[in-house]
């Protein structure tokens, strides 16, 4: 029997728009459509974010210390810090040694924050532009930190983007966008759309037990308008 010996199947955002619209029973028929579904998308990312849906967006990153300074910006993008090594370099080689979280209160209770040493607790400070603060500040500039962090996955764009995401996902990204779409324009399918985005996440999270690192990162080419 003849096969297609192909293994390229992706859908774009525009067929995964149109999939989700066909599982509401609707069909997609102005630019506004696929607005509303970009958004929906984009929502639903965040949501996958809020469950820690993140670990193909950890990156690693080694941040220069500065004598005596206490907050390091995170690079852009970033939302959490997953750990924290304190690297010191030695005839060439480095040295790395975890130093512990802490919260919010625990942060704020230290009454000498400028204090200097080797650093030995950190606090993410999650403001709009998350910030790393660290306890004891270097008492030198040769030292660095080294953590992986957590990228926000990148927005949805319209048309023909690819999502990228890895290939256990596909079904949990259409099914939940027809769930999110329900809420909004087919409401009497939403209980049943929710189920199964529900059973399509949970099975890809549970094939999921190896932490790899991968990119959700729509790729960037040109698209159509529906009018």
């Amino acid at each position: 029997m003849a096969t297609s010996d192909s293994r390229n199947f992706e859908l774009d955002v525009a067929e995964y728009v149109e999939e989700a619209f066909e599982r509401c029973g609707l069909q997609l028929r102005t630019g506004y459509d696929l607005k509303t579904a970009q958004r929906s998308v984009n929502l639903m990312l965040a949501d996958w974010a809020n469950r820690g849906l993140n670990q193909w967006t950890v990156v690693q990153h080694t941040e220069s210390l500065i004598q005596g300074q206490t907050d390091y910006t995170l690079p852009e993008g970033a939302i959490d810090v997953l750990g924290v090594a304190y690297r010191t370099v030695t005839n060439g080689t480095n040295s790395d040694i975890i130093i512990q979280p802490i919260g919010r209160n625990e942060y704020l209770q230290i009454p000498d924050k400028l204090t200097q040493g080797q650093p030995s607790q950190y606090f993410v400070n999650k403001l709009i532009s998350p910030k790393l603060q660290v306890w004891p500040t270097s008492n030198n500039n040769n030292d660095s930190l080294v953590f992986n962090y957590l990228r926000r996955i990148e927005d949805a764009a319209f048309g023909p983007n690819t999502m990228q995401v890895p290939f256990r996902f596909y079904p949990a990204l259409a099914a939940g966008l027809a769930y999110y779409l329900s809420i909004k324009r087919a409401p009497e399918r939403t209980g049943l759309l929710k189920q199964s985005y529900e059973e399509e996440f949970k099975r890809a999270m549970d094939q999921d037990e190896v932490r790899q690192s991968y990119q959700v990162r729509p790729s960037m080419r040109s698209y159509r308008r529906l009018s």
